[in-house]
C-alpha cells in the first residue's frame, strides 16, 4: 500500500479560505425597505437595473453569450419567464434537459454576475403559445382557464410542486440568484379578475418557497385594481410613450410606500404578420429610462434582448381579430434577435454610466456573418404522397370534424378528409360557419389545390368535383391566443364545413407528426414521388448545401415563396410568411451548421405556391421591415371591408 501524503497547511487552509470569501446564505437578503421607499440587498441599500431575456428563445450554447453583453451593458439583474408548455409536454411528463435546463440557465446567469428576478407563471403571455399554458389543458373543452375552477388549479398545483422544489436551493438567501419572484403576470387585464384564484396562487408559493423571497405582481396601470394582492408586491409596467408621473402615482394607491418599480419598460415591441415591423426610438427609450433612474425606481427593460420563436411557438393576440406573432422575436431590442449590441444598447448603457459602475472593458464586435447562395431546391413531392409517413397510426374517424386538442394534436398541422356524396358541377362555395377554421386551411380536391380559408377573414372559394371526389382540407396552427381575450384557443374545424347548401360529414382527421419525419429524414434523400407538373398546395422541398471553413451567423432568405415551414438539419427554424411580411428573412444561428465540408439539409414545407426558380439564399443581415403584401381584413358581420389600423398595444 502506498504510504499517505501528509497534508500540508495551505491544503487545508483552502477550503477554510474559500467558505470565508463566499457570501454565506444566512447573511444574505433582499428585502423591501418600506420606510425609505428602496430595497435592501443584504442590509445595503439597492437599485437593479435589469433587462429580459428568454432561454427558450435562444439556443442553449449561445447563453453565455447573450449574459455576458448583458452585465457589460451595465445591467445587474435579468428577468425572464418560465413557460409551462415547454416544460410538461404532456401532463405529469417533465421535460429540463438541454434547451429545456433552466437551472444551467441559472448557472449562467450566476457566472455573469446577474441576479434574477423569475415569472413562472402558471401564465406568462411573453408572446408564446398560449401564454405559457400548456394546450392539453383543453382537453377538457370546459375547462376556465386562469380562474379557480378546480380542474385549472388542480392541474397548477401539480406542476408547481415540481417546479418550485427545483426554485428554492435558487432563492437569493439559500445562496442562490434569484431576489424575486412575480406571481401570475398581468392578472388585472384578464376578464375574470377571479382574487380567490391568486390568493390560491400566493398562498401555494408561500407554502412551496417560504416567507423571506419576495413575491410580486406586474400590471399596466388599467389592470392594478384585479391585478394586485394584499402581501404581495405590487409593481406596474409601461412604456416610454406613457407619463411616467401620472403612472407611478397610480402605484402609489396601491403600494404606498416602497421603490417605484417598472417591471416592463419597453424597448420596442412585437411583430404581428401583415403589418409593419415594430420600433422605439433611441431617444425616447433613453429619455424615459433616465427619467425613472433619476426617481430612484428599480428597472426592467423588455426586452433587452429577444430572440427566435423558432418550431410552432409564437403566440397570437386578438384585437378585433386573430392576429400570430411573426417568427422573429427582435423586439428592436437593445441587443438584436443575432446576438448583436445595436445603437440603442451604447446609449441605454451611457444612461446607466450616471447611475451605478459599468463593468470595465468593451462590448463584444458583432458577430461575423456569412452569405451563400443562391440554392436550388429539389421538389421532393406533394405533402399528401408521405401521409402515411405523416401519419403512421393512421385516422381518426368521426361524423363531424374534430379539434386539434380533441385528437391530442397540440402544434403543427392536421389533414381533414372526406368524399364529395354527389358530383358538383357548378362552381360551389364551400365555407366554414361561425368562423370556424382556427387558423388557416388548405384545400385540395383530388389533390388539387384550390385556395386558403383564413380565421377572421372572408374568403370566396368556390369547388367543383365528382361523386366521390376526395376533398383534403390541411388545418394549420398558428399560435395560441397569448394575450386579448385569452379565452380557450381550439384549434382546427371547429365547424362542419358547408358545400353549397351541403353540411359535410364523415370525416377523417390525420394529425401530422412533420418534425418527426423531417429528423428522420433530413440525413437521407426520400424516394422520389410522382411529382405535378405545376407545384402548388402544401409541397415539400429540399436541397442539401456544404459550408468551407467555419460557420457563422446568417439570415435565410425565401424570394418569391409565399408561405411555409423550414427545417436546417432538422432543426424547426420555424414559419416563413414572404408574401404578407413584415418578414422576409429567418435567423439562422451558427450552431445549427455544420462546418468544415460537412452536408447541410435544408427542408422547406411551402403551403401555398412556389416561385418559378425555386431558390433560396443565406445573408449577412437580416430583413424584418417589409410588408409586401396589403392585408385586407373583412368584417364577419358585414360586408364592408376595412383595411388594417395601427394597433394598440398589449400587454406581457
Amino acid at each position: 500500500m502506498a504510504p499517505k501524503k501528509p497534508l500540508c497547511l495551505p491544503s487545508l487552509l483552502l477550503p477554510l479560505l474559500t467558505l470565508l470569501l463566499l457570501p454565506q446564505a444566512d447573511s444574505r437578503s433582499f428585502v423591501v425597505d418600506r420606510d425609505h421607499d428602496r430595497f435592501l440587498l443584504d442590509g445595503a441599500p439597492f437599485r437593479y437595473v435589469s433587462g429580459s431575456l428568454h432561454y427558450f428563445r435562444v439556443p442553449r450554447v449561445l447563453w453565455a453569450d447573450r449574459l455576458f453583453k448583458m452585465r457589460m451593458s451595465g445591467l445587474n439583474a435579468i428577468q425572464f419567464y418560465v413557460p409551462w408548455n415547454y416544460h410538461e409536454p404532456e401532463p405529469g411528463v417533465y421535460n429540463f434537459n438541454g434547451s429545456r435546463d433552466l437551472f444551467a440557465f441559472l448557472r449562467e446567469a450566476t457566472l455573469a454576475n446577474l441576479l434574477v428576478i423569475l415569472r413562472p407563471g402558471p401564465y406568462i403571455c411573453a408572446e408564446w403559445d398560449m401564454g405559457g399554458i400548456p394546450a392539453w389543458l383543453l382537453r377538457n373543452p370546459k375547462i376556465h382557464l386562469r380562474t379557480s375552477d378546480p380542474d385549472f388549479l388542480a392541474a397548477v398545483d401539480s406542476w408547481f410542486k415540481v417546479l418550485l422544489p427545483k426554485i428554492y436551493p435558487w432563492l437569493y438567501h439559500n445562496g442562490g440568484n434569484i431576489i424575486s419572484i412575480q406571481v401570475e403576470n398581468e392578472y388585472g387585464s384578464y376578464r375574470a379578475c377571479d382574487m380567490n384564484y391568486m390568493r390560491h396562487l400566493a398562498g401555494l408559493f408561500r407554502a412551496l418557497l417560504g416567507d423571506k423571497i419576495l413575491l410580486f405582481t406586474t400590471d399596466g396601470p388599467e389592470g392594478l385594481k384585479c391585478g394586485s394582492l394584499q402581501g404581495l408586491y405590487t409593481t406596474v409596467d409601461f412604456g416610454p410613450a406613457d407619463n411616467m408621473t401620472k403612472t407611478f402615482a397610480l402605484l402609489r394607491k396601491y403600494e404606498p410606500h416602497g421603490p417605484l418599480v417598472n417591471s416592463e419598460y419597453y424597448t420596442g415591441w412585437l411583430d404581428y404578420w401583415g403589418q409593419n415591423h415594430s420600433t422605439r426610438s433611441i431617444p425616447a427609450v433613453t429619455k424615459g429610462l433616465e427619467n425613472m433612474l433619476k426617481l430612484g425606481a428599480s428597472v426592467n427593460m423588455y426586452m433587452f434582448h429577444g430572440g427566435t420563436n423558432f418550431g410552432y411557438w409564437n403566440g397570437a393576440d386578438e384585437k378585433g381579430r386573430f392576429l400570430p406573432i411573426t417568427t422573429s422575436y427582435d423586439y428592436d431590442a437593445p441587443i438584436s434577435e443575432s446576438g448583436d449590441p445595436t445603437p440603442k444598447l451604447f446609449a441605454i448603457r451611457n444612461v446607466i454610466s450616471k447611475f451605478q459602475e459599468i463593468p470595465l472593458g468593451p462590448l463584444p464586435p458583432p458577430s461575423p456573418k456569412m452569405m451563400l447562395g443562391p440554392l436550388t431546391l429539389q421538389l421532393d413531392g406533394d405533402l399528401l404522397a408521405f401521409l402515411d409517413l405523416l401519419c403512421p397510426q393512421g385516422p381518426i374517424r368521426s361524423i363531424l370534424p374534430m379539434t386539434f386538442e380533441a385528437v391530442r394534436q397540440d402544434h403543427g398541422f392536421m389533414l381533414y378528409r372526406t368524399y364529395l356524396i354527389h358530383t358538383v358541377s357548378k362552381p360551389t362555395q364551400f365555407w366554414v360557419p361561425n368562423n370556424g377554421v382556427h387558423d388557416r386551411a388548405y384545400v385540395m380536391v383530388d389533390g388539387v389545390f384550390q385556395g386558403v380559408l383564413e380565421r377572421n377573414m372572408k374568403r370566396n372559394l368556390f369547388l367543383t368535383g365528382k361523386m366521390g371526389a376526395k376533398l383534403d382540407v390541411l388545418l394549420e396552427n398558428m399560435g395560441r391566443l397569448s394575450f386579448g381575450s385569452n379565452s380557450s384557443d381550439f384549434k382546427g374545424l371547429l365547424e362542419p364545413p358547408i358545400l353549397g347548401q351541403t353540411v359535410l360529414t364523415q370525416w377523417l382527421m390525420f394529425p401530422l407528426k412533420i418534425d418527426n419525419l423531417i429528423k428522420r429524414w433530413f440525413p437521407i434523400q426520400l424516394l422520389k414521388s410522382s411529382h405535378p407538373q405545376t407545384p402548388s398546395g402544401p409541397t415539400f422541398y429540399s436541397t442539401v448545401f456544404p459550408i468551407f471553413g467555419s460557420s457563422r451567423d446568417t439570415f435565410l432568405f425565401l424570394p418569391g415563396w409565399t408561405k411555409g415551414q423550414v427545417w436546417i438539419n432538422g432543426f424547426n427554424l420555424g414559419r416563413y410568411w414572404t408574401k404578407r411580411g413584415p418578414q422576409q428573412t429567418l435567423y439562422v444561428p451558427r450552431p445549427l451548421l455544420f462546418p468544415r465540408g460537412a452536408l447541410n439539409k435544408i427542408t422547406l414545407l411551402e403551403l401555398e405556391n412556389v416561385p418559378p426558380h425555386p431558390q433560396i439564399q443565406f445573408l449577412d443581415r437580416p430583413i424584418l421591415n417589409n410588408t409586401l403584401h396589403k392585408t385586407y381584413i373583412y368584417s364577419l358581420s358585414a360586408d364592408v371591408q376595412s383595411t388594417s389600423e395601427p394597433m394598440e398595444l398589449s400587454g406581457h
